[in-house]
């Protein structure tokens, strides 16, 4: 885990007080209190994420949670589909395992 300063160093001498914008805004939530905080791995990526929405793509203020909360939205549908696929592939009920996959299937249509 690292600290406010690294995390703002690491992503591109970031100023800390935009970051602390990120965190009151609740587009990142490290752990801790105000000016303790600690930034996990995944929170990094997640500022590094919304540093590129905002200057590669052009998503402001205003849209930042919206494409934030659809993309969230997205990973854990991606995490869900994952989850099922594991549960499917291990051997048990063949019927049920059918219904899945034609279930699954189907919504391809």
């Amino acid at each position: 885990m690292i600290t406010l300063e690294t995390l703002c160093v690491r992503i591109g001498n970031v100023p800390a007080d935009e970051v602390q914008g990120w965190i009151d805004s609740d587009w990142l939530r490290p752990e801790g209190v105000r000016g303790h905080y600690l930034f996990r791995e995944i929170d990094e990526a997640r500022a590094r994420l919304i540093l590129e929405l905002r200057d590669d793509m052009g998503i402001n203020d205003e849209g930042m949670p919206v494409v934030l909360s659809l993309l969230d939205q997205l990973y854990a549908a991606r995490r869900q589909m994952l989850r099922l696929r594991e549960a499917i592939s291990v051997p048990r009920d063949d019927e049920l395992r059918s219904r899945v996959r034609a279930l699954l299937a189907s919504m391809h249509d």
